[in-house]
């Protein structure tokens, strides 16, 4: 059984995946990202480095990136992964104390790979407004969705949520090869 899997067991709330991402699904992400443009990259939820690796392949060397991730297991695995990587093991809540440790105060891109749909309505709010106070005004936030999480009455208001809160939200192609199939809401504010 591998480390990801029994870390969902433990965890589902947290962990939120029965498997890492696909490279499908990572190379979808990053590309709606056009990361080559960005200043300030910020990914949430690093799991195992799957999307860290891509990000760090994509962004420019004068890019300021760095990850959270609340599991420190996954965390340090991520590390392992990602040597070149700054990984932080904290929630996502925390996004501007670590943009102002970068001397940063916003940043133009945030990547999430936290379970959304598994997360209470009140969870989605905090969770949600840190990344939106986060951002910069033309600022992107990419996350990925399960579609099975569509139907799902958390997933439907995570839905509701982006469209009340940003300015821009759009559906890319579904990456059928991951598991379980995804596809990324692509918002700007």
């Amino acid at each position: 059984m591998n480390r990801f899997f029994r870390q969902f067991l433990k965890d589902p709330l947290i962990t939120g995946a029965i498997a890492p991402s696909s490279a499908g699904l990572s190379e979808l992400i990053t590309d709606t990202a056009q990361l080559p443009e960005k200043k300030c990259v910020v990914e949430l939820g690093s799991g195992t480095g799957v999307f860290t690796k891509r990000i760090l392949k994509k962004i420019s060397p004068d890019c300021i990136f760095f990850t959270l991730e609340i599991n420190p297991k996954l965390a340090d695995e991520t590390k392992k992964n990602c040597p070149a990587a700054i990984v932080y093991p904290a929630s996502g809540k925390d996004i501007r104390k670590y943009l102002r440790k970068h001397r940063q105060r916003t940043c133009d891109c945030i990547i999430s790979g936290l379970p959304w749909a598994a997360f209470s309505h009140k969870a989605q709010e905090e969770l949600l407004g840190a990344v939106y106070s986060s951002l910069e005004y033309g600022g992107e936030f990419l996350t990925f969705v399960y579609i099975h999480g569509l139907l799902l009455p958390a997933g439907k208001k995570f839905r509701r949520l982006l469209k009340e809160r940003f300015s821009s939200v759009k559906k890319t192609r579904i990456i059928w090869g991951n598991l379980p199939p995804a596809f990324v809401y692509h918002c700007k504010k």
